[in-house]
C-alpha cells in the first residue's frame, strides 16, 4: 500500500521474497514458521555450526580506513593473532579489509589486493557482540576458515556471508535512516516527532534520525552511494536531507531555517 500511495517510489519496493514467503503462508509467529520456526509463540533459534580453529597464520589488515584499521588490530592483539604489519601483505598472509557500503570483491580490487585471500569484517556496531565477516567469491577456504576461527577465539559469534555490498547491518540501518530523512524532506513530521514515532510505536531503541546521527551522517551518507553505485538498485538513493546535513557536518534532526 505504501508502495502504491507513494507512486511507486523505489524505496517503498516490496522485495520478491517477501511476496513469495507470504504467499507460502510463512508468516512468522502467526502461522509457527518464517525464517525462523516458532513452538508456543518463542522462536527456535538453531544451533550455530562450530568455527574451524585458527591455524596461525599472518593477519594483515588494510590501513585505508584508520579508525577501523585501529578497531580490528586492537581485537587482533586480544585475540593473539599473528600481526602482519608489512606495508603490503605476505605471501600466506590473512588479509583483511573493512569496507563501507562495498562488497569485499570491490574493496580488495580497489586497493590491489589478492581477492583469494581476502576477507571483509564489519566495523560499523564494534566488533563485541557479534562479528560479520564477509567473503569474496574465489576467497580460498583455508582462508575463510582461519578468520572464522580468528575472530571466534574469544567465544564472540561470528557470521560468515557472501559477498554483498554494505554486508547485512550497514545496508538495513543506512535504510532506516534514509527513510526517515525522506519523511522530514516531505514535511509531515518534524524530526523530533518523527523519531517519537518510532522509538515509541515500534520500540527502537533510537529513531531514524538520531540513529544516523549516532552512526555519523558522512558514514551513512557514503555506505548509501556505495551501495547505489555498486547494485544501480535506486532504493538506496541518498535522500538531500542526508546529503546536505552529511556535507555541512550537521544533525540529521536539524530544521529547516
Amino acid at each position: 500500500l505504501i508502495y502504491e500511495q507513494f507512486f511507486h517510489e523505489p524505496r517503498f519496493r516490496p522485495s520478491t521474497l517477501m511476496k513469495s514467503r507470504m504467499d507460502a503462508g510463512l508468516l512468522g509467529r502467526k502461522t509457527g514458521q518464517g525464517f525462523y520456526a516458532y513452538e508456543g509463540g518463542r522462536q527456535q533459534t538453531p544451533e550455530e555450526d562450530a568455527p574451524a580453529e585458527y591455524d596461525g597464520r599472518p593477519v594483515w589488515v588494510s590501513p585505508s580506513n584508520s579508525e577501523s584499521h585501529k578497531q580490528v588490530v586492537d581485537l587482533l592483539k586480544k585475540l593473539n593473532a599473528k600481526i602482519d604489519d608489512g606495508e603490503e601483505p605476505g605471501e600466506g598472509s590473512l588479509i583483511v579489509v573493512t569496507p563501507l557500503g562495498i562488497d569485499a570483491t570491490a574493496a580488495s580490487l580497489k586497493e590491489g589486493l589478492d581477492p583469494e585471500h581476502t576477507v571483509a569484517i564489519d566495523t560499523l556496531l564494534g566488533l563485541d557482540a557479534r562479528r560479520t565477516v564477509m567473503k569474496t567469491p574465489v576467497t580460498e577456504p583455508a582462508f575463510t576458515a582461519s578468520a572464522h576461527g580468528l575472530f571466534a577465539g574469544d567465544g564472540t559469534p561470528v557470521t560468515v556471508i557472501r559477498d554483498s555490498a554494505g554486508f547485512v547491518a550497514q545496508r538495513i540501518l543506512a535504510m532506516i535512516v534514509n527513510i526517515g530523512c525522506s519523511i522530514a524532506q516531505s514535511g509531515a513530521a518534524t524530526p523530533e516527532d518523527i523519531d517519537k514515532a518510532v522509538t515509541l510505536g515500534l520500540g527502537y531503541p533510537h529513531g531514524p534520525l538520531a540513529f544516523g546521527d549516532f552512526l555519523g551522517a558522512g558514514r551513512v551518507l557514503e555506505i548509501l552511494i556505495s551501495i547505489f553505485e555498486t547494485t544501480g538498485d535506486p532504493r538506496y538513493r541518498p535522500t538531500p536531507w542526508l546529503r546536505r546535513r552529511a556535507l555541512l557536518g550537521k544533525s540529521l534532526l536539524t530544521p529547516e531555517n
